[in-house]
């Protein structure tokens, strides 16, 4: 006896115009996670009750390992934190990943928002969205993409500043490999941090469906840590001012029934 669990999560784009960390828009291309759960089997024996595979395009390189995998890494981190130290019966878990790595759309939000749908539909823990959340903010740290690709549609979110220390999985990180080793070490000797309630809030914004997104693919993969180090430290008031006035209207623009272009291309503007 088995049961499948299909779960389809959106590539996104964030960073709307002047909504840096703020706004976040989900997409129709999308991460796909089919798991088979062998309910009529006793767990196994073996290091671990989760194997995977991958099907399609982008998969070259990712790893198969579940302690490694960022989606088996980040179901295995939500079961822990209900008491189950792994998949509960043997499951075999094949994703098949549209969205490009590295580029802009979202790749590993994704991967946590599937990680995090993946523990609850096999330990049946019934969370809500807004746990889900929770769970998904600990790991990726901002909210933008991960609130779209959990909610769907056109999205608005905030977070706040919580401890982030202990076992908790790194969903990105361009340190050496002996740090990554030396970094691992550290979460696994680690207690399991739960996330605290309400790390984040998100709000569904209109957006009008004459409108269509265009996606540009660049030919290279750039680690988000990397883009954001390139930001400046500080910004000049009239600047902060120049973006809150903008993303202001945007809210609204984007969710008219006819779209104003000139209107959005002037709320689209970023300093």
């Amino acid at each position: 006896m088995s049961v499948t669990y299909n779960i389809n999560v959106p590539a996104t784009s964030a960073n709307i115009g002047p909504g840096f960390d703020v706004m976040g828009l989900s997409l129709s291309l999308y991460l796909t996670v089919r798991a088979t759960v062998q309910t009529g089997q006793e767990p196994s024996t073996s290091s671990t009750n989760i194997t995977i595979s991958y099907e399609g395009a982008n998969s070259s390189g990712l790893s198969l390992d579940p302690t490694k995998n960022l989606i088996t890494r980040t179901a295995l981190y939500v079961l822990s934190c209900h008491g189950l130290s792994d998949f509960p019966r043997p499951t075999h878990v094949t994703v098949n990943n549209r969205i490009p790595l590295g580029r802009g759309l979202g790749s590993s939000g994704a991967a946590v928002v599937a990680g995090v749908l993946l523990a609850d539909a096999v330990g049946d823990l019934k969370l809500t969205k807004q746990r889900m959340l929770d769970y998904c903010l600990m790991i990726e740290h901002h909210p933008d993409n991960v609130a779209a690709a959990l909610v769907g549609g056109f999205v608005a979110s905030y977070l706040i500043d919580v401890d982030r220390s202990g076992n908790i999985p790194e969903s990105e990180g361009d340190e050496s490999e002996q740090r990554k080793r030396e970094l691992e070490a550290q979460r696994l000797n680690s207690e399991i941090k739960l996330p605290p309630t309400n790390i984040g809030h998100f709000l569904q914004l209109g957006c009008s469906p004459k409108i269509k997104a265009v996606t540009i693919i660049p030919q290279f993969e750039l680690a988000t840590s990397k883009a954001r180090a390139a930001l400046p430290a500080s910004y000049q008031l009239k600047d902060v001012v120049f973006n809150l006035q903008r993303l202001a209207v945007l809210t609204t623009a984007l969710g008219r029934e006819t779209p104003d272009p000139w209107l959005i291309y002037r709320a689209m503007e970023d300093k």
